[in-house]
């Protein structure tokens, strides 16, 4: 039975491939202490574990689901990337480019210290910060470097087994030391430090949703009697007359007829007015000085939530408090933001900015949201289909740039076809966000291929280098955790106080920007449940963006200078 089993395993690589993700993405789902070791980690695990019957599978299949994978990454991280260059998250874009550049030198200097090689060396580095892409990348620089190809075929084999070790430790330290240890080591009251922060750019709460700028609303009926303060005013100036609460009044019965509301209606004794707002404003405030009544027919008004994708040039870098003023906002409601290849979600304040390639939630009337999808950019209309050629063109065109050699006097410096698809996908990405009728791919679509992707890629690797696995972590020994821990631990530890004592951050997105830097979404996760807030994710994008992109290309650089 056991002889049948193996035997099936090596013949048909399809059942391990899949197999392995099977226990990946169900193992790592697991927390211990709020900690887990994520679908990467685990399907690694996984198929080293299974790969010690050796089993042969085609270096092509992890060329393909690492080229949809980088793909992926760079389409969802280009518009946050670009803006972190050319506008408003540029100091955030900095911070990033300083710790890619802390992280790159801390792996370096262990290398160099323990005396690695470049197998070792290339695992060090994408696991301590986490980034599982740079692993196509150093695999490819080694296989074009013009090492032997016994020394060759021992550092692809080491590579596996130092990524396997460092990046659990790099994963569970980016939680420990900017999770946990961070605010402590910094002396900051992270839960109090996000209060402040969203009473300075006037919101009144945290996470749990009271008093931020605008929420999914509720609409109710209220008559005007005489002597109401709201007699003689137009509905423009009524909406205004509860200061500071977004209100909106749709449409009004007078006489017994329903008539829509336009901003220079004069309200009249005995009208019957249905305003929208947020619900505890309405009972609470409005509720004091009219006089709720029961009007289903006037209150049945249809609405629509839809999602716009942010792309016009007067929008971007508008806070919500300027958006409010613009007469196309009037009938709209925000319900969510979303930012970045994270689809990290931002909170709702007035001061909070809105930027090309942010998609918004809004409520409302579906000729409201016609035009206000004018003003801001691009309706994201829920749909299954993806533009696949487009996509293949995109990943064809990237593979073939990827293939141009510079040879830089002995030394030939390329980007490899896994570089060039990351580029590409970078710059289609930011095309997409300011000319969205082209290429559509859905965020279902894109977080697909970058979790099928990249987990079927270490699938791959993490079969091939199954039997020499357990060799290579014997001759790693005991030694390589401390250095992995160093590796990781100092960046993250620099970075804490780079970023509040030299780029002077606040401290309610302090973290979110280390967290970013380090493309660490475990320790977004804990920071913001440590915060019991979503400030922290504002932060967060950016810096993500930007080592996400650098710290992928690093992988070529680790194999240049080892």
């Amino acid at each position: 039975m056991m002889e049948w089993l193996i035997a099936t395993l090596r013949d048909n690589v399809e059942i391990p491939l899949f197999l392995s993700l099977l226990i990946g993405y169900s193992v790592g789902r697991v927390q211990i202490a709020g900690i887990a070791l994520g679908d990467v980690t685990a399907t690694l695990l996984a198929a080293l574990v299974i790969g010690q019957i050796g089993i042969t599978v085609s270096p092509d299949v992890k060329t393909v689901f690492f080229a949809l994978y980088l793909f992926a990454i760079g389409y969802s991280a280009g518009p946050q990337f670009v803006r972190g260059l050319f506008s408003g998250g540029l100091q955030q874009a900095l911070f990033a480019v300083v710790v890619c550049v802390l992280s790159l030198g801390c792996v370096y200097l262990v290398v160099i210290l323990a005396g690695y090689d470049v197998g070792i060396a290339a695992g060090l580095y994408a696991g301590s910060t986490t980034t599982s892409s740079a692993i196509g990348l150093s695999q490819t620089a080694i296989e074009h470097s013009a090492l032997a190809d016994s020394v060759k075929a021992d550092s692809i084999h080491m590579l596996p087994a130092a990524f396997s070790i460092s990046y659990v430790i790099g994963t569970f330290g980016s939680v420990i030391v900017l999770g946990i240890l961070g605010p402590k080591l910094l002396r900051i009251n992270l839960p109090a430090a996000c209060r402040d922060y969203v009473k300075r750019v006037g919101g009144e709460t945290d996470r749990s949703g009271r008093g931020t700028a605008w929420h999914q609303y509720v609409a109710r009926a209220y008559r005007i009697d005489a002597g109401s303060a709201l007699v003689g005013m137009t509905v423009v100036q009524a909406e205004h007359a509860f200061e500071n609460h977004h209100l909106f009044i749709a449409r009004l019965r007078r006489q017994n007829t329903i008539v829509e509301a336009t901003t220079a209606t004069v309200l009249e004794v005995g009208d019957i007015i249905a305003i929208s707002g947020v619900r505890s404003v309405l009972l609470n405030e409005v509720g004091q000085v009219l006089t709720e009544v029961d009007d289903p027919e006037l209150l049945g008004v249809q609405v629509e939530g839809t999602d716009i994708l942010v792309t016009a040039k007067q929008i971007h870098h508008q806070t919500l408090s300027e958006i409010a003023r613009m007469p196309e906002t009037r009938g709209i409601f925000l319900t969510a933001i979303h930012r970045g290849a994270m689809s990290v979600s931002i909170p709702i304040l007035p001061d909070t900015r809105l930027y090309r390639g942010d998609v918004v939630s809004v409520v409302g009337r579906p000729a409201d949201i016609a035009a206000i999808a004018k003003r801001f950019g691009y309706l994201d209309q829920k749909t299954e289909r993806a533009d696949i050629a487009f996509i293949g063109a995109a990943i064809a065109l990237g593979a073939l740039i990827g293939t141009l050699t510079l040879n830089v006097g002995s030394i030939p410096l390329t980007l490899s076809t896994a570089g060039g698809v990351l580029l590409i996908g970078l710059l289609f990405g930011w095309l997409r966000s300011v000319r969205p009728a082209f290429g559509r791919v859905p965020r279902a679509t894109t977080w697909f291929m970058s979790s099928i992707g990249l987990n079927m890629f270490i699938a791959v690797v993490g079969l091939s280098a199954g039997p020499g696995v357990l060799a290579g972590l014997q001759q790693l020994g005991s030694i390589f955790v401390l250095w992995s821990i160093a590796a990781a631990a100092v960046p993250m530890l620099l970075s804490l106080y780079i970023g509040k004592y030299l780029f002077r951050f606040d401290d309610a997105i302090l973290f979110g920007c280390c967290a970013g830097s380090r493309t660490a979404a475990a320790a977004l996760s804990m920071i913001t449940d440590k915060a019991n807030s979503d400030v922290p994710a504002i932060g967060y994008s950016v810096a993500y963006a930007t080592s996400s992109i650098i710290l992928t290309l690093f992988g070529i650089v680790i194999v240049l200078i080892t």
